[in-house]
């Protein structure tokens, strides 16, 4: 049988809940929505990982990956930002997400001078969405206009963590379910997964990986070789190392670009997950746009532009009704 066929068949459920899903109508958000009541919100933030980029490029990638945690989470709603409290078990405790992510202490000064700017108007919610774009812009990624006026969830969802977020060893067939489910199609998660042209991995998310079958996928050459060698070093089989790390994209590991997609040509992705969209027998369609976006850089940014709005513009219905705008972005107001 086809596999294009069976994977389109696998998927339908997926995609009919998800639409069941979204039958009322969702709050709007606007690109004014702070226009007249804090006009300089787009400025500061800006401003502040302007500061935190220039201090260490990786915080780019640390605000980038802040953005996508929450937003598979109950929607963007700054769940994400909240710390563990007797009421609420953090999301950022979880496993999925306790290694993974940093970059809170930039959301938290950026939420600072926004609050001494104009105080109670601006959600968490909305400053990472923003800071997200900047940080994409400042390593020389693309611009898009930021939707904002969302609410900040007061709530968290610990569990959610662990089973809406994608794995670094997950199967093609795994993951996409996931992203459509959030509303995300699969030309979506290829692209978004093109972030990881500047992110980092640790060593055990990638140790089934190199260990497993990197040296059959990786072109042979001297480079491919040395680099499977880099990695053999930083991620023992055996014996510790799990927090070690490496670039996703050894190439240009602090540049926006589209050499992560020529790497998973090469069969050169760190993650398991990463090298599927392009080796997978399932990846009839994911394989195509990792070709397309390995030779047209301009597609590439065009696409991941369109589809983090449609990723920001995920929403928690429930935080428009009983949400608020946190004095703390750590902390549900009292």
């Amino acid at each position: 049988m086809n596999p294009s066929f069976l994977l389109k068949f696998f998927f339908l459920p997926h995609i009919v809940f998800f639409f069941g899903f979204l039958g009322a109508s969702e709050p709007q958000l606007t690109l004014d929505y702070y226009a007249s009541t804090c006009p300089t919100v787009f400025d500061i933030v800006r401003k502040e990982m302007e500061c935190s980029v220039l201090s260490n490029p990786h915080n780019a990638a640390s605000i980038l990956r802040l953005h996508f945690h929450d937003c598979f989470i109950q929607g963007c709603d700054g769940s994400i930002l909240l710390d563990d409290t007797i009421t609420l078990k953090a999301e950022k405790k979880a496993t999925a997400n306790i290694h993974s992510l940093k970059g809170f202490g930039i959301i938290d000064q950026i939420k600072n001078f926004v609050e001494s700017e104009c105080p109670g108007i601006v959600s968490c919610a909305d400053i990472l969405t923003i800071a997200a774009r900047d940080a994409v812009i400042l390593v020389g990624g693309p611009y898009w206009d930021v939707p904002v006026g969302r609410k900040d969830s007061v709530t968290a969802s610990f569990e959610l963590t662990n089973t809406n977020l994608p794995t670094s060893d997950e199967s093609l067939v795994s993951i996409i379910p996931k992203f459509l489910y959030q509303g995300l199609s699969v030309t979506d998660m290829v692209t978004l997964v093109g972030s990881h042209t500047i992110g980092m991995a640790r060593c055990q998310n990638f140790r089934s990986r190199i260990y497993g079958d990197y040296e059959s996928t990786s072109a042979k050459n001297p480079i491919s070789d040395n680099q499977f060698s880099n990695l053999k070093t930083i991620c023992p089989p055996i014996g510790g190392g799990d927090s070690n790390i490496t670039a996703m994209d050894y190439v240009t590991p602090n540049l926006f670009d589209n050499s992560f997609y020529q790497l998973l040509l090469k069969g050169e992705g760190v993650l398991n997950s990463d090298q599927e969209m392009y080796s997978s027998v399932f990846g009839i369609e994911t394989r195509e746009l990792v070709k397309k976006y390995a030779a047209d850089p301009l597609a590439f940014f065009q696409q991941f532009s369109d589809s983090m709005v449609k990723m920001g513009n995920i929403t928690n219905s429930d935080s428009f009704i009983n949400g608020e705008v946190r004095k703390n972005c750590r902390y549900v107001n009292t």
